[in-house]
This record gives structure tokens, C-alpha cells and sequence, in this order.
């Protein structure tokens, strides 16, 4: 469990925005223990508190590329990060071993058609500055919470928790799962369409209750694996009792 904050279409100086960033992120800490962090430049600030799984050394976020202008903030876990990294036609300098640093890759490679294909949950908000665009998007069960708002000046919010925009948006709703916001189109879109939304291609079918069975139990195989747990998790208990946090908030 992390936190992530964005704040994008800015009109005031990022620099002026950075220290009320820092507070609204603070309102999360409780869900990340482990790291504080922050990036701002021109046109967008991200902000993110750690809980470390995956590359407890090094994932630390927002995660940039090597180039710098690629800046992600992601709450979650991709489970087939080295499916997709092995799957990547496009050469990507990785400068981490973090499950999510797979969505830099793949945002670069294909914009937002690789959403489809990640196998996960997940929440988050990516700015390229080479492109002056943002993506945020969550994962298709909504699993991760996200939610998203606008202040009075107009400017685009976003975070995991309602208590990190309460004190500059006016409405504040849920981002619906399964959809991303690309700004260089301006509205939601869907992205996960399964068949049974569609109720003129499913009307009159009599469904084969094994087949629905088995349709229903694979995500959940696939999404919450016993021997995962079972060989990772008593380590990771280990690792974790009586550890106390020694992280040094940004200022």
C-alpha cells in the first residue's frame, strides 16, 4: 500500500505549488512507512509515499528515466512486469528493479494502449515532459483507490485518498477503474471492455456455469497466487518486525 499526488495543467509557478504538495501528500503517509518523495518541474509536480515490496533498495518514486523526462508515480503491483520487460521492442535503460517502472517502458514504446496488458492492480500518474502530457490511469477492478478533482484556479488533482484534496478542490469524484485520462485527448477513456458489458452480445445466451467457474477463479489465481504469499510473505514478515521507519521526509 503507497500513496501517490499528482497536480497537472498547472497555471501557478510549480515552485510556488511544491510546498502545499508536500502537505497534501503528508495526509497519506500513513499508507507508505518506507520513503517520502517528490518531483516538480514545469507543468507538473508528483508526489508519492512509499510502502517498499519490489526493490526494497531502490524502487523508490517517483520513478524517473534515465533521460529524465519520463516521471512516474504508481500505488500497486504489476505481476507480470518481466513478461512485459522481456516483451519491450523498444530499447529502455531501467533504473530500477521495480515491478512499476515497466509502465515508463511501455508508455514510451505505445502510449496508453498497453494498459490492456498489464496484469495487476494499480493507480497511478505519469508526466513526460518531452511531450508536455500526462497520463493517469487505474486498474480495471479499482483495487487501488484514486481519486481525482479540480482546484479553484482550474488545476488538475490527483490522489489515493478523498483528505489529500479536501483542502483545495471543490468536488471531488473516483476515477473510475478500468479507465485512463491521456491529456493529449482531454477525457476519460475505457480501456478494459470485456463482452458482458455488452448486453445485445450476450442477450438469449444461456452461460456455461463451469466455464463461468473457471472464468471467474483464473483472475483470481492470477491476481492473488497462494505460493506467491506462501514463499514471500514469511520472509517478509521477517524483514518487517520490530523494523522502525528511517526515512527523512522531503523538505
Amino acid at each position: 500500500m503507497c500513496s501517490i499526488l499528482g497536480w497537472f495543467e498547472l497555471v501557478d509557478d510549480p515552485a510556488d505549488l511544491r510546498k502545499k504538495a508536500l502537505e497534501l501528500s503528508a495526509r497519506q503517509r500513513h499508507r507508505g512507512p518506507d520513503w517520502s518523495g517528490i518531483h516538480c518541474t514545469e507543468g507538473a509536480i508528483l508526489a508519492h509515499e512509499r510502502l517498499a515490496i519490489v526493490d526494497a533498495a531502490g524502487g523508490a518514486q517517483p520513478l524517473l528515466s534515465a533521460d529524465g523526462q519520463l516521471a512516474l508515480a504508481a500505488n500497486g503491483e504489476i505481476y507480470n512486469h518481466r513478461e512485459l520487460r522481456a516483451a519491450l521492442r523498444v530499447p529502455y535503460e531501467f533504473q530500477t528493479e521495480s515491478d512499476c517502472e515497466v509502465i515508463n517502458a511501455l508508455w514510451r514504446e505505445e502510449g496508453p494502449s498497453f494498459l490492456g496488458r498489464m496484469n495487476g492492480i494499480f493507480a497511478f500518474a505519469l508526466w513526460d515532459s518531452a511531450q508536455s502530457r500526462y497520463l493517469i490511469a487505474r486498474d480495471p477492478f479499482g483495487v487501488c483507490p484514486l481519486y481525482y478533482g479540480r482546484d479553484e484556479r482550474g488545476q488538475l488533482l490527483v490522489a489515493s485518498e478523498m483528505k489529500a484534496l479536501l483542502p483545495h478542490c471543490r468536488s471531488i469524484d473516483p476515477f473510475p477503474p478500468g479507465c485512463y485520462l491521456d491529456s493529449a485527448v482531454g477525457t476519460i477513456v475505457r480501456y478494459e471492455k470485456p463482452t458482458w458489458r455488452d448486453y445485445e452480445a450476450t442477450e438469449g445466451i444461456a452461460p456455461d456455469l463451469a466455464e463461468l467457474r473457471g472464468r471467474r477463479q483464473t483472475p483470481v489465481d492470477e491476481r492473488c497466487p497462494v505460493r506467491r504469499f506462501a514463499l514471500r510473505g514469511p520472509r517478509l514478515f521477517a524483514r518487517c518486525r520490530g523494523r522502525r521507519s528511517v526515512r527523512t521526509p522531503p523538505r
